[in-house]
């Protein structure tokens, strides 16, 4: 029986549009880039991480087993309770001055830190500070999420001695042992932290909705005055949302003729998450995420270039780095397994071009989140404490890479699949691989038998990457893996 001329012909093209390995080259001895880059970790208090939940131990477990520099603790609004240490003005000699909630998630966020250098950002001030209708009110129920308490950009005072005072006494209550109050008392506290990086205020263009003019003038009057407090600790600026939206934040922050004179520009700080629409299903989003990431990489290149212009000496910190689900603020939020993975997936893949870009520290966002508060941004699960894929990846990359490494010149089929090799201090050869999309991708690595693989994809799920010894120079990832290769000597 003769075969149709039409199937005759189908076994040629099904021959030659099949997927061919992926074939990654390295050229050790051509450096591209030095990694000044350190990876980190943002921490917003929640309820979670009060001493009485059930999942505290574990939380702050993740946060210390992390073992990164410049943490990033952050209280903001949703908690007023748990960020606001005087939420209500002084009147007939008495303040409500009470670090009775706020001071556990502190201690406990710098035990975990062990000694590390962290930064402070205490980015809500108390409302009563800003000009407003009528008082704003704020839950009785310090887990109680609100989302009309922060904000505001007519400050009561225009001098701004409130918001300087305020934050003097709230950094001298962790730094100096307590601070006198508005009507003289004294509060002690008996703390005397080291603080390496204080940032002042958080989302400006989204929060307060700050013009630049009047952002550098709240930055410029905190420091004068906190830089009094320890002569090393440094300061970092705007911590802007939408850093692409708004760049004259940045042009307009980083002229050092907009500061008063002797105000240092010690560290320039701004977001990124990917956010896919409502109706976006998974095997769609593996492109959203990439294709966000890769606009983003636009907008720090474009931001390092005023940087170098303006104020070459002011260090970048990308101080939360992460990704939603669609539904944000759902208590219900349908959240796959294979989010996890594609979210680390995207880090890892940021991870060595903000390197090669020159941003000084990187970090996870965020420690703890949960149905209700952006829970697709958690790095540990909300119910048991477990660290998710995300943290695994995080952790995985904190492990390999850091500052010092040299980047070297790599090939790699960059639609599909990231690789870039760097060589430690320490001499070791090491290769980074993120499969961008959602199924299997093989790829050819020469002179890579015998050497050590760790990675994280949907076969490690919320355990910590696993590791192989690689046999042959075929190496096939699964989908969204994120893998390290250790080179044999």
């Amino acid at each position: 029986m003769k075969k149709p001329l039409f199937l005759i012909l189908l076994v040629p093209i099904l021959s030659l549009t099949a997927e061919p390995d992926h074939t990654i080259t390295v050229d050790w001895n051509k450096v591209v880039a030095r990694s000044r880059t350190s990876l980190s970790i943002q921490v917003c208090p929640e309820p979670p991480m009060r001493r009485s939940s059930p999942i505290h131990d574990q939380i702050y477990g993740a946060l210390r087993n992390m073992k990164v520099d410049y943490a990033r603790l952050q209280p903001w609004y949703p908690y007023p309770r748990l960020s606001v240490a005087e939420l209500e003005p002084p009147r007939d000699g008495k303040t409500s001055w009470d670090f009775s909630l706020i001071d556990p998630i502190v201690l406990d966020f710098f035990t975990a830190a062990e000694g590390r250098p962290v930064m402070l950002s205490f980015s809500t001030l108390p409302q009563w500070m800003f000009q407003t209708e009528k008082p704003v009110p704020y839950p009785t129920d310090p887990d109680e999420i609100t989302w009309n308490y922060g904000g505001g950009n007519r400050f009561r005072d225009p001098s701004l001695k409130e918001v300087v005072d305020y934050y003097h006494r709230l950094a001298s209550w962790y730094m100096k042992g307590g601070f006198h109050d508005e009507c003289g008392k004294w509060h002690d506290s008996g703390h005397r932290f080291k603080v390496a990086y204080w940032e002042v205020l958080n989302e400006i263009d989204l929060e307060h909705e700050l013009s630049p003019q009047q952002y550098t003038a709240v930055y410029d009057a905190v420091v004068a005055d906190l830089s009094s407090l320890d002569p090393d600790m440094k300061f970092s600026g705007l911590a802007l949302a939408g850093p692409s939206d708004r760049p004259e934040y940045i042009e307009y922050f980083l002229d050092q003729k907009n500061h008063q004179s002797g105000i240092p520009l010690d560290l320039v700080s701004y977001h990124f998450y990917a956010a896919p629409d409502l109706d976006e299903t998974p095997e769609i989003q593996q492109y959203t995420f990439f294709k966000m990431a890769d606009r983003f990489l636009s907008t720090v290149r474009y931001i390092e270039t005023l940087r170098q212009r303006l104020s070459p000496a002011t260090r970048t910190y990308v101080n939360e780095l992460g990704s939603f689900t669609p539904d944000t603020l759902s208590k219900d939020p349908r959240i796959p397994l294979s989010y996890w993975t594609l979210s680390g997936s995207m880090f890892a893949y940021l991870y060595p071009q903000l390197v090669r870009v020159g941003v000084d520290i990187i970090a996870a966002a965020e420690l703890i989140d949960y149905p209700g508060q952006f829970a697709g941004a958690t790095l540990v699960d909300w119910e048991t404490g477990k660290p998710n894929a995300r943290y695994w990846v995080v952790k995985l990359l904190r492990t390999h890479f850091g500052p010092g490494d040299n980047l070297v010149e790599t090939s790699h089929p960059e639609q599909v699949v990231l690789a870039q090799a760097f060589v430690t201090p320490q001499e070791q050869r090491k290769i980074l691989l993120v499969n961008k999309r959602n199924h299997p991708i093989t790829v050819s690595i020469p002179r890579v038998a015998g050497s050590k693989m760790e990675f994280v994809d949907p076969t490690t799920g919320f355990d910590p990457p696993a590791s192989v010894e690689l046999k042959e120079t075929r190496v096939t990832l699964q989908p969204q893996s994120v893998a390290v290769i250790t080179l044999a000597k």
